[in-house]
């Protein structure tokens, strides 16, 4: 083997193990109140990766951690659906998933082309936002328990959360369970409603983002083992970190988290100053 034969193969290699925590990070993020949009403009900032066809990366990862939810969720969608007009109760959750989906739909609308601005050399204002989002995860501990159905109007105020994540920084999971928790909704019922009500937004954007590609001039030449690689390991972490919010919300953990984004924050922004 040639010293050339033998850098591609190293290069390869690497390419494939960015690959594989770009994945890692997304499944683990898109669950844990972390912010998975932070955590990839952080990763993104430090690494290289899918230059050639970053939307279609997007797409995959995002759909593997929508696969995930939908999993650890199968048989509460499934009992949804199975009987569905005869239950006043599951029309009653499908009607206030879908109503929790508008102020992200109307947000999007409205300020979708200064959206995309967000994300362009977003380094600080994700510093920023992990800080905020740790505060609001710690000021959790601090919320009494409750033991609240969710309402329309709790679906609202929750959608409203959701909305704010748009903001990279600012944790989709973190902002809907913590408002949740705050209005005096059951733990557990809370995050199963965050994560039920997440669907909607993972995989309209998908979807946004796969018309896009379709749209605009894209290589032959994709990287289609590295977007498998991340796939399987987006999809699998989600599954792990999915299961496992469902204990920290109950446990009323949430503050750990809180720490750990203050501290990545404080972090990255004295390395950028």
């Amino acid at each position: 083997m040639d010293i050339l034969e033998w850098y591609s193969q190293y290069s390869t290699m690497i390419q494939e193990i960015k690959y594989f925590i770009l994945g890692l990070i997304q499944g683990l993020t898109e669950f844990f109140p972390i912010s998975s949009s932070g955590h990839l403009e952080l990763y993104s900032s430090i690494v290289n990766i899918a230059e050639k066809e970053p939307l279609l990366l997007f797409i995959t990862v995002h759909f593997a951690t929508a696969l995930s939810t939908i999993i650890v969720y199968r048989r509460r969608i499934k009992n949804i659906f199975s009987g569905f007009f005869k239950n006043k109760n599951n029309i009653s959750f499908v009607l206030k998933v879908l109503v929790s989906a508008i102020p992200t739909v109307l947000v999007y609308l409205l300020f979708s082309q200064y959206i995309e601005g967000l994300f362009n050399d977003a380094t600080l204002l994700v510093c920023i936002m992990l800080i905020i989002t740790g505060v609001i995860l710690i000021a959790t501990n601090f919320f009494q328990k409750s033991s609240h159905e969710i309402t329309f109007m709790h679906a609202i105020c929750i959608g409203f959360a959701q909305a704010l994540a748009i903001i990279p920084g600012i944790s989709r999971s973190g902002a809907t369970i913590s408002t949740a928790l705050y209005l005096g909704v059951n733990r557990e019922k809370s995050a199963e409603f965050s994560f039920l009500m997440g669907l909607i937004p993972i995989i309209g954007g998908a979807l946004l983002k796969f018309v896009d590609f379709l749209n605009n001039t894209h290589s032959q030449d994709l990287e289609f083992k590295g977007l498998i690689i991340a796939f399987f390991a987006s999809f699998f972490s989600g599954l792990l970190a999915c299961r496992y919010m469902i204990v920290i919300v109950q446990n009323n953990n949430l503050k750990y988290f809180g720490y750990y984004c203050i501290i990545l924050g404080f972090t990255f922004w004295i390395i950028i100053i």
